[in-house]
């Protein structure tokens, strides 16, 4: 039951998950604590020795002259090389203290980035499908940064803000009990008033954060779609649509500012009353003869002090409020499950073709099917085109076969007659896309060498690989373009290369990937007829020396790959309306003939 409770009050609570994570870095984290103890305790001892020396000024005993009228300044000079003693220790040892906490606050950042990046790299298309770039470009900058700071600040804060609490309440104790009462109620009474600002603040800071990730969002659209903006000269459109969006941040921001400026000073005024009632009463104990000059001064020196350190929590609070979001919406991508969990079965040795059974499917997961009721056999070693109008399904079906979008009902299997069949959703995720190799018509080069790129699949192919591999792809004499050949950098997404260039570069990297299972999602639209023609050719050679041959599936939207495979599917509203050899379909299937433009 206790378990059960810790765990629900850590999942309610985000910042706490986050500051959770410290428990993985406790050598550091203790070692900086105790430095930061000393560091408050040695200031409340210089506070207490400035006390003394006023003590011993009052009464004398500061400067002396001795008996031939020579002024005596040993224990003044004593007093002084004491205080500058201490605070030159204190400031070696807060110096050491600030450099491990940031070493540790530099830890949490990047290990809640880490975790942020693979958790998005195990979530499903549907995931990414749904939320933007930009939001999760928010969630690994700003919301990581204000949580970092806020944690790295809150833990300082309050544990030093605790030791002086409770080493300067003592002492004002010391002194008289009623020193202590009184700054003590207030101090209550001040922080219950910021701690009612909390929620409010949460609230302001997450319109805060949603802002920013359309902002994000823009940005990135902007970069990554500079051809298109550059194209149809949208530049001023959307440079408007990016000027609304900060606007809308700035707007929010200046709100969370005017709520903080309207509300956190009254109980900061509360807190601060101690400083009079400290003055005023011990004033009066000093005139009564129950308390000393020097006592007073340091009890000024002492609540001074803690009055910095707890007004001070007002703007951690205001940090907290903002990390508290941040923290929330962190998690929301870390507790997000990823829909498609891998299976423990291998796939069957040997070729593989392809079966789908009664298959639906919805790209978002939420019930709108694109796909029903369809079925489909493709043996080993078959090469298949698959041909439909523009959103009958397509690419929802090849992304079934390596399991990045889920079948809502009916069978996806992978094997053959003699091997047997195996649905993809028991086999392990690994060895299924290591086999299954789906090519999708954006060719995305990462920015890298060429070499880099097609060894993505295949890291320890030689230079005489990569080169078979671009001949096999149609893309041999690419090689002879590029100044510095297989080490010429690409660019980002491949800008320096043309889209028939980085078609071609891609084909070849799902070649050297080796896989049982090429699906081609109109990966060649940019290639003229003859280059695609060349590069499937190859292909179908590259089969005949292999022991297990290639089985292909290929999205057509040309006549020239239609012609180039073995048999022809044609896929309408979701559905397999057609199948069989160019020829028939050409004699029998009006929707094929409409299709191919016959």
């Amino acid at each position: 039951m206790g378990e059960e409770s810790t765990g629900g009050f850590m999942r309610r609570s985000p910042l706490l998950r986050c500051l959770a994570i410290y428990g993985e870095m406790p050598g550091r984290f203790a070692l900086t604590a105790i430095l930061l103890a000393a560091v408050n305790l040695a200031l409340v001892a210089q506070q207490v020795m400035v006390g003394h020396a006023v003590q011993e000024a009052q009464h004398g005993r500061l400067v002396v002259a001795g008996a031939d009228g020579i002024l005596d300044y040993d224990r003044a000079w004593f007093w002084v090389a004491l205080l500058l003693g201490l605070s030159l220790a204190r400031a070696v040892v807060q110096y050491g203290a600030g450099l491990l906490s940031l070493s540790i606050g530099q830890r949490l950042l990047t290990t809640l980035r880490e975790r942020i990046l693979v958790q998005i790299q195990r979530l499903d298309l549907s995931y990414h499908w749904r939320h933007g770039v930009g939001e999760m470009v928010t969630r690994m900058t700003r919301d990581a940064d204000k949580v970092r700071d806020a944690l790295i600040n809150f833990w300082r804060q309050i544990f030093e803000t605790g030791l002086i609490v409770l080493i300067s309440l003592g002492l004002l104790c010391l002194y008289s009990p009623w020193l202590a009462l009184v700054p003590l109620i207030l101090l209550v009474a001040g922080i219950a008033m910021l701690w009612r600002q909390a929620d409010a603040l949460v609230a302001l800071d997450r319109r805060i954060g949603d802002a920013y990730d359309a902002v994000t969002q823009d940005l990135s659209e902007g970069v990554n779609g500079v051809r298109v903006i550059k194209a149809f000269s949208l530049g001023e459109a959307r440079a408007e649509r990016f000027r609304r969006h900060v606007d809308l941040f700035r707007a929010e921001a200046r709100a969370a500012i005017r709520h903080a400026s309207r509300r956190v000073p009254l109980p900061q005024t509360v807190i601060a009353l101690s400083h009079a009632w400290v003055l005023g009463f011990g004033a009066w104990m000093v005139a009564q003869g129950a308390l000393g000059l020097g006592a007073l001064v340091a009890a000024m020196l002492v609540v001074n002090t803690l009055v910095l350190r707890i007004e001070g929590i007002g703007r951690l609070l205001q940090v907290i409020a903002d990390a508290r979001a941040s923290a929330a919406r962190i998690w929301e991508v870390l507790d997000a499950e990823p829909v498609i969990r891998s299976g423990t079965h291998p796939l069957p040795a040997g070729p593989l073709g392809l079966r789908l059974s009664h298959v639906a499917a919805s790209p978002l997961g939420d019930g709108a099917a694109v796909l029903h009721d369809l079925s489909l056999a493709i043996q080993p070693g078959e090469v298949v085109a698959l041909v439909g109008a523009t959103g009958s399904g397509k690419s929802i079906l090849t992304a079934l076969l390596p399991r990045l979008v889920e079948v809502d009902a009916g069978r996806v299997e992978l094997g053959s007659d003699e091997a047997g069949w195996q649905d993809v959703r028991d086999t392990e995720l690994r060895d299924l896309r290591r086999r299954v190799h789906v090519l999708p018509q954006e060719s995305f080069l990462f920015s890298d060498t060429l070499a880099a790129n097609l060894r993505l699949c295949a890291p320890d192919a030689t230079d005489t690989q990569l080169r078979e591999a671009l001949d096999r792809a149609a893309a041999g004499e690419l090689l002879d373009r590029l100044g510095d050949g297989l080490a010429t950098r690409v660019g980002d997404r491949g800008a320096t290369l043309s889209g028939g260039q980085r078609q071609r570069v891609c084909l070849a990297r799902a070649l050297l990937a080796d896989a049982d299972l090429l699906v081609l999602d109109d990966a060649t639209s940019a290639l003229d007829a003859e280059t695609e023609r060349r590069a499937i050719d190859n292909i179908r050679s590259l089969r005949a020396g292999r022991a297990r041959p290639i089985t292909m599936l290929i999205v057509a939207s040309r006549l020239s790959t239609a012609l180039a495979a073995d048999r022809v599917i044609v896929l309408a509203g979701g559905r397999i309306v057609a199948e069989g050899p160019h020829r028939e379909l050409e004699r029998t299937s009006a929707a094929y003939r409409a299709l191919m433009g016959l």
